[in-house]
């Protein structure tokens, strides 16, 4: 099994730390995992990416050049990324922040409002939790029981109250 994940967006949407709870999350289940940040001079509001590997085996690369798997959580990241995407990879899209429809057919698409669902469950904040339950329920990289151990590993200063949210958004992004 292999999973080349890019996740994208603005700077302050999370995008780092779920590539973070994503491959250690990979460590948890017994996978070989990478992680590799980028991101523009601003950080919270310039753009944001990670790429993520998860693997049964040994993996050569951090780079993420060819994905399996996209998150998209912005307007100038399906733009920058779309293209790259594997044939019949999957590509999921927060329609709550992109309005652009994708311009290839050989693709997966999931829309997800995942800010509306976020802040339903209780904050905004989450919408990256939201996207990281579909992708997991989607690929089966990691299991979600290994994301929720993870959560207070990652986010040591998370109040209770706010890793429930994020366990809340992680099975609500589940359902699709």
């Amino acid at each position: 099994m292999y999973q080349g994940v890019i996740m994208s967006g603005f700077g302050g949407q999370g995008i780092i730390s779920t590539g973070v709870l994503l491959a250690y999350s990979g460590m948890v289940d017994g996978k070989h995992v990478t992680f590799f940040p980028a991101y523009g001079a601003e950080m919270r509001g310039g753009t944001a990416n990670c790429s993520v590997v998860v693997s049964t085996d040994e993996v050569a690369s951090p780079v993420v050049s060819t994905p399996d798997s996209i998150i998209v959580m912005n307007e100038p990241s399906l733009l920058k990324f779309e293209p790259t995407l594997k044939p019949q990879g999957l590509l999921l899209i927060n329609s709550s922040l992109v309005s652009s429809k994708p311009k290839r057919n050989d693709i997966n698409i999931i829309t997800i409002d995942a800010n509306k669902i976020a802040e339903e469950i209780g904050t905004v904040k989450c919408a990256n939790m939201v996207m990281l339950g579909a992708l997991i329920n989607r690929t089966k990289a990691v299991s979600l029981e290994s994301v929720v151990k993870t959560l207070s590993k990652v986010y040591p200063r998370a109040k209770k109250e706010m890793l429930e949210i994020n366990e809340n958004a992680l099975k609500r992004g589940g359902t699709f």
